[in-house]
């Protein structure tokens, strides 16, 4: 996504082009929406958490929570998509992810764009 059109991601269910661009190649912007948002807030789970204690000593990725800020990205970049429509848009430009910690424990991942209407 960075840069580049979003569309046809199997992982995301949208016929809506999102970019982190400002302008999509080869079309015009008409209308301003409004700012898309999206956003979860997901809490650590003990069990994983355990194992990912255990990962730490001896080094390396922590798979448990690469995998759950995947999870979260994913879902506030669906949520973003639905507020976009409910806006009226019909693209998604100035894409960005955002995380930060809520409570000890807990954080949350905020997908975030302009949308727009294309000619």
């Amino acid at each position: 996504m960075t840069g580049a059109s979003h569309h046809g991601n199997p992982h995301a269910d949208s016929d809506i082009p999102i970019t982190s661009g400002d302008t999509l190649p080869g079309r015009e912007i008409a209308e301003i929406c409004g700012i898309a948002r999206g956003s979860i807030v997901r809490a650590r789970f003990v069990g994983r958490d355990f194992i990912a204690g255990l990962r730490n000593l001896v080094g390396g990725e922590i798979n448990e929570y690469s995998t759950l800020m995947s999870e979260s990205r994913e879902q506030a970049l669906l949520r973003m998509i639905a507020h976009a429509r409910e806006l009226g848009a019909d693209a998604i430009i100035a894409f960005r992810f955002s995380s930060s910690t809520v409570m000890e424990g807990a954080a949350e991942t905020l997908a975030y764009g302009t949308a727009v209407k294309l000619k």
